[in-house]
């Protein structure tokens, strides 16, 4: 298949032979002398420079009056007032955290039943306490201290038998009332965290 170049449409000369083919728009009629008119004028217009002016002097005002009034309601405030107004930007908190009392850590003694086992303790160890009463219907143990660091074993003045072993756990002054009490009525085990 081959293609032809585009052909144009052919016009007729003034002798009614064909003539070469012309560009599209060149049978556009010749240029003649545009008449003279009046100017145009629109009546009753709005448009007049004075009024256009006294618009414009009235918008610059009221910008300048937006303007100051803006940085008056921003401008410098008390400091009290400024602290009161300001809020943390971001998730609001519904309750505010409370502040924890430091809690008081205090060095108490206990006495273990089980002498091997306090053998196996060292100085830094996690341990947890706990109290065996005996009693006629059988024996009831609980937990007394969760997780009470060992600061020091002694090393046993003399051998007894039963009398345990003695070790220094560091605890708050709450869980030492509690160790001093359970260690009155029961007999105290731990086991290592």
């Amino acid at each position: 298949m081959s293609l032809s170049p585009p052909s144009f449409p052919s016009f007729t000369g003034p002798s009614g032979t064909d003539s070469f083919p012309r560009p599209p728009g060149t049978d556009a009629p010749p240029t003649c002398e545009v008449p003279h008119f009046a100017p145009v004028r629109v009546r009753g217009g709005r448009c007049q420079p004075h009024r256009l002016l006294r618009h414009r002097r009235r918008a610059v005002a009221a910008g300048l009056a937006l303007t100051a009034a803006a940085l008056v309601a921003a401008g410098p405030r008390e400091a009290s007032e400024a602290r009161h107004s300001e809020r943390p930007r971001g998730r609001p908190v519904a309750d505010p955290v409370r502040q924890r009392r430091a809690v008081e850590w205090v060095s108490a003694p206990v006495r273990i039943a089980d002498a091997g086992t306090v053998r196996l303790l060292r100085a830094g160890d996690r341990v947890d306490v706990i109290a065996a009463e005996e009693s006629a219907a059988g024996g009831d143990a609980h937990v007394v201290a969760r997780g009470a660091r060992v600061t020091k074993v002694p090393e046993p003045l003399e051998v007894a038998d039963g009398g345990g072993a003695l070790v220094v756990l560091s605890v708050p002054r709450s869980t030492a009332a509690r160790l001093a009490g359970a260690s009155a009525t029961a007999r105290l085990a731990v086991t290592m965290c």
